[in-house]
């Protein structure tokens, strides 16, 4: 899993599987869409006005929990 941040655009996208794939869009709604991959697996979650949406993500006050960083 990869996590990346464009603060000039404020987009988040939270990448599930790496490689290069060929996804489907799916929207939930104007902000946040995912990426469907083949066999329907999720690739990634794209957040757009991530610092609106995400209370805390610009003061960095996001935390994750049970994960070991490498």
């Amino acid at each position: 899993m990869k996590i990346s941040y464009d603060p000039e655009v404020d987009a988040l996208y939270i990448r599930l599987l790496e490689g290069n794939y060929e996804c489907e869009v799916i929207r939930l709604n104007e902000r946040v869409a995912i990426n469907i991959g083949p066999e329907e697996q999720v690739v990634g979650i794209e957040i757009i006005d991530a610092s609106k949406i995400l209370k805390g993500f610009k003061e960095r006050q996001i935390h994750l929990e049970n994960l070991i960083a490498v």
